[in-house]
Protein backbone atom coordinates (compact mmCIF):
# COMPACT_ATOMS: atom_id res chain seq x y z
CA UNK A 1 0.00 0.00 0.00
CA UNK A 2 2.73 2.40 0.89
CA UNK A 3 4.30 1.93 -2.44
CA UNK A 4 1.38 2.26 -4.22
CA UNK A 5 0.56 5.50 -2.48
CA UNK A 6 4.30 6.75 -3.51
CA UNK A 7 3.95 6.30 -7.00
CA UNK A 8 0.85 8.18 -6.76
CA UNK A 9 2.21 10.55 -5.14
CA UNK A 10 5.11 10.51 -7.86
CA UNK A 11 2.59 10.36 -10.59
CA UNK A 12 0.35 13.33 -9.19
CA UNK A 13 3.89 15.27 -8.93
CA UNK A 14 4.88 14.39 -12.26
CA UNK A 15 1.61 16.24 -13.94
CA UNK A 16 1.00 19.11 -12.01
CA UNK A 17 1.17 21.85 -14.40
CA UNK A 18 4.27 23.90 -14.25
CA UNK A 19 4.10 27.39 -12.47
CA UNK A 20 7.22 28.42 -12.96
CA UNK A 21 8.31 31.85 -10.90
CA UNK A 22 6.65 33.90 -13.64
CA UNK A 23 3.54 31.57 -14.10
CA UNK A 24 2.79 31.51 -10.40
CA UNK A 25 -1.09 33.10 -9.83
CA UNK A 26 -0.51 36.70 -8.28
CA UNK A 27 1.99 37.76 -10.54
CA UNK A 28 2.05 41.68 -11.49
CA UNK A 29 1.76 41.71 -15.49
CA UNK A 30 3.30 45.13 -17.15
CA UNK A 31 1.92 44.91 -20.61
CA UNK A 32 3.69 47.96 -22.57
CA UNK A 33 2.57 48.66 -26.31
CA UNK A 34 4.00 50.60 -28.61
CA UNK A 35 3.16 52.81 -31.97
CA UNK A 36 6.25 54.50 -33.25
CA UNK A 37 6.01 57.80 -34.92
CA UNK A 38 6.36 58.21 -39.18
CA UNK A 39 9.46 58.54 -40.09
CA UNK A 40 10.72 56.10 -37.10
CA UNK A 41 13.83 54.00 -38.85
CA UNK A 42 14.22 50.43 -38.61
CA UNK A 43 17.59 51.13 -36.85
CA UNK A 44 15.85 53.44 -34.36
CA UNK A 45 13.66 50.24 -33.58
CA UNK A 46 15.71 47.87 -32.97
CA UNK A 47 18.20 50.19 -30.50
CA UNK A 48 14.90 49.75 -28.95
CA UNK A 49 14.01 46.54 -28.28
CA UNK A 50 17.75 46.02 -27.92
CA UNK A 51 17.76 48.23 -25.14
CA UNK A 52 13.97 46.87 -23.72
CA UNK A 53 15.53 43.84 -23.97
CA UNK A 54 18.71 44.86 -21.36
CA UNK A 55 16.15 45.88 -18.76
CA UNK A 56 15.74 42.54 -17.03
CA UNK A 57 19.37 42.01 -16.45
CA UNK A 58 19.69 45.29 -15.26
CA UNK A 59 16.36 45.88 -13.09
CA UNK A 60 16.04 42.34 -10.39
CA UNK A 61 12.64 43.28 -9.57
CA UNK A 62 11.56 42.02 -13.30
CA UNK A 63 11.01 38.02 -12.88
CA UNK A 64 10.30 37.16 -16.61
CA UNK A 65 10.04 39.22 -19.98
CA UNK A 66 8.68 38.83 -23.34
CA UNK A 67 8.42 40.92 -26.40
CA UNK A 68 7.23 40.26 -30.02
CA UNK A 69 5.65 42.55 -32.86
CA UNK A 70 2.33 42.36 -34.10
CA UNK A 71 1.15 40.13 -36.64
CA UNK A 72 -2.63 40.37 -36.40
CA UNK A 73 -4.91 39.95 -39.01
CA UNK A 74 -7.27 42.44 -37.46
CA UNK A 75 -5.13 45.57 -38.91
CA UNK A 76 -8.01 47.89 -38.36
CA UNK A 77 -7.89 47.05 -34.74
CA UNK A 78 -4.46 47.25 -34.16
CA UNK A 79 -4.39 50.77 -34.37
CA UNK A 80 -0.46 51.40 -35.74
CA UNK A 81 0.46 49.44 -32.78
CA UNK A 82 3.68 47.44 -33.85
CA UNK A 83 4.94 46.27 -30.73
CA UNK A 84 4.39 44.87 -27.47
CA UNK A 85 6.30 43.94 -24.41
CA UNK A 86 5.25 41.97 -21.54
CA UNK A 87 7.22 42.46 -18.08
CA UNK A 88 6.72 39.83 -14.97
CA UNK A 89 7.00 41.10 -11.81
CA UNK A 90 6.17 39.30 -8.50
CA UNK A 91 3.51 41.74 -7.12
CA UNK A 92 2.84 45.08 -7.64
CA UNK A 93 5.44 46.17 -5.47
CA UNK A 94 8.29 44.94 -8.29
CA UNK A 95 6.42 47.52 -10.71
CA UNK A 96 6.51 50.43 -8.44
CA UNK A 97 10.41 49.82 -7.62
CA UNK A 98 10.60 49.17 -11.52
CA UNK A 99 9.19 52.73 -12.77
CA UNK A 100 11.32 55.19 -10.79
CA UNK A 101 14.60 52.75 -11.42
CA UNK A 102 17.24 54.86 -13.45
CA UNK A 103 17.97 51.93 -16.52
CA UNK A 104 14.32 52.66 -17.01
CA UNK A 105 14.38 56.09 -16.99
CA UNK A 106 17.26 56.06 -19.03
CA UNK A 107 14.93 53.71 -21.50
CA UNK A 108 12.15 56.22 -21.51
CA UNK A 109 14.31 58.97 -22.24
CA UNK A 110 15.22 56.80 -25.23
CA UNK A 111 12.15 55.40 -26.64
CA UNK A 112 9.60 58.48 -25.77
CA UNK A 113 10.56 60.99 -28.58
CA UNK A 114 10.08 57.98 -30.97
CA UNK A 115 6.52 56.95 -29.88
CA UNK A 116 3.41 58.37 -31.66
CA UNK A 117 1.59 56.50 -29.06
CA UNK A 118 1.82 54.17 -26.33
CA UNK A 119 -0.61 52.13 -24.46
CA UNK A 120 0.02 50.21 -20.83
CA UNK A 121 -2.04 47.92 -19.31
CA UNK A 122 -0.97 46.44 -16.19
CA UNK A 123 -2.59 43.55 -14.19
CA UNK A 124 -2.53 40.86 -11.58
CA UNK A 125 -2.40 37.52 -13.08
CA UNK A 126 -4.96 34.96 -12.19
CA UNK A 127 -3.29 31.80 -13.02
CA UNK A 128 -3.63 29.26 -15.34
CA UNK A 129 -7.20 28.15 -16.27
Amino acid sequence: MKSFLAILGLAMFTFLPDLSAADAPGRFRHVVLFKFKEGTTPEQIAKVESEFRKLPGRIDAIIDFEWGTSQTVEVELAQGYTHCFLVTFRDKAGLEAYLPHPAHLEFVDLVKPLLDQVHVFDYTSSGQP
